[in-house]
């Protein structure tokens, strides 16, 4: 090799060097796995909030955070092997949401990477962690004890409508929570002396067929328990509600809700607790963990009314009511 050659090849691999010296010292872009129970079109609005919790926490995704998104589409067979598909990837940590099913999945599935939850349901009563101040293991999250709320839609829905006797209860038998909602229910049930009429829905099929059952039963008001399945066939149920001319109130909080046409909401903000949950899983990426950190529960509830789906119903909506309403849907 002739010297001038030389210098040139030593010179060019000198200059090389540093950017792949700094190539390799650059840290790979955390994962963040997301997994769910239900689907991506449904639960778009409370992903944006996931995202928003994120970015309190200081990361965009597509700039310092990769989120690798799982549906199961409302298939809980699918979900072992999509939570599988994530710990293969060895994402940093797991965001479990749109049921207490992916977090139980996610757990079962691995012990070392993190796991930051969204539960309508009492974490420990289900075993996803030891306690709610220290959640020990490597899962926490937040969680709302949904069905204790059961009692406080009753009294909102017979404000609203107090000469209906036969009130019906939709509940998702798939989902271990639904065994509490009619429990907690009958105390006031009992007190309001009204009759309670318990139905279950699975999928799109059965709720066309609760509908008819309420028709065939004289349903005068209907609550709709707390479960993400409801959550993704919203429409329909809202759809039908207006079709059959039945008072509706929904257990999963939100303006997406009332904004579609339900007549009222009483619950926990979804929004807000994925916004939570990200806040969570970035305070994970940043090196806290989840058994230190406390499982997050609501502190605020919210009623929002569609006045305009009430007018359609024919109902007045009671000051009191009215007083006690975070938001009206005019």
């Amino acid at each position: 090799m002739k010297r001038r050659e030389f210098i040139t090849l030593l010179g060019g691999a000198a200059a090389a060097w540093p950017v792949a010296a700094r190539a390799q010292q650059q840290p790979a872009m955390p994962v963040i796995g997301f997994l769910n129970g239900q689907s991506a079109q449904a639960f778009a609005p409370v992903v944006a909030s996931f995202r928003r919790g994120l970015n309190e926490a200081g990361y965009v995704e597509g700039q310092n955070v990769a989120i690798e998104y799982r549906w199961a589409e409302g298939r809980l067979d699918r979900l072992p092997p999509l939570a599988a598909d994530l710990v293969r990837r060895q994402v940093a940590v797991i965001a479990a949401t749109g049921g207490n099913n992916s977090a139980l999945v996610a757990k079962t599935t691995t012990s070392t990477i993190p796991i930051v939850f969204t539960s309508s349901d009492n974490p420990v009563e289900r075993g996803l962690v030891a306690s709610i101040n220290r959640p020990g293991g490597n899962v926490t999250g937040v969680s709302w004890f949904d069905a204790e709320l059961g009692p406080k839609r009753l009294g909102l829905l017979h404000e609203l409508v107090p000469n209906v006797t036969i009130v019906a209860l939709l509940i998702n038998p798939n989902n271990p929570e639904s065994v509490r909602q009619p429990a907690e229910l009958q105390e006031a049930v009992r007190v309001i002396g009204l009759q309670l009429v318990v139905l279950t829905a699975t999928n799109a099929g059965d709720i066309e067929a609760a509908f008819m059952a309420m028709v065939q039963n004289r349903v005068g008001a209907l609550l709709v328990g707390s479960d993400p399945f409801f959550w993704n066939r919203r429409e329909q149920i809202i759809a039908l509600a207006a079709q059959h001319a039945i008072p509706t109130i929904y257990a999963d909080a939100g303006r997406e809700v009332a904004g579609a046409g339900g007549l009222m909401i009483y619950g926990n903000s979804l929004a807000d607790a994925y916004r939570r949950a990200g806040i969570y899983v970035g305070r994970v990426l940043k090196g806290e963990k989840p058994a230190d950190l406390p499982v997050m529960q609501p502190t605020k509830f919210d009623l929002v009314i569609n006045a305009k789906t009430a007018k359609t119903l024919g109902l007045k909506l009671p000051d009191n009511v009215l007083a006690l309403a975070d938001e009206v849907i005019e």
